[in-house]
């Protein structure tokens, strides 16, 4: 799997993964929470940052398993 950061989204009716940037999924769930659930896994095991999108498509969480890209300290 691609080193990119987990996103969690919806889509025809369905909660979905995916690395963002592509269009594989890695799973459907009809619980937004199951979604959540394998993606902040995945996230993790990659160490990467999770997205959690609303349903009209907007961030709403992202939390960071990993480096941080805004962290200044490096």
């Amino acid at each position: 799997m691609p080193h990119g950061d987990i996103e969690t989204f919806h889509q025809d009716g369905k909660w979905h993964n995916r690395v963002e940037g592509t269009t594989d999924t890695f799973g459907s769930y009809d619980r937004k929470e199951d979604a959540i659930a394998d993606g902040r896994e995945r996230a993790q095991d990659t160490k990467v940052e999770h997205i959690i999108r609303n349903l009209d498509g907007t961030i709403g969480e992202r939390s960071t398993h990993g480096h941080d890209p805004r962290d200044i300290r490096g």
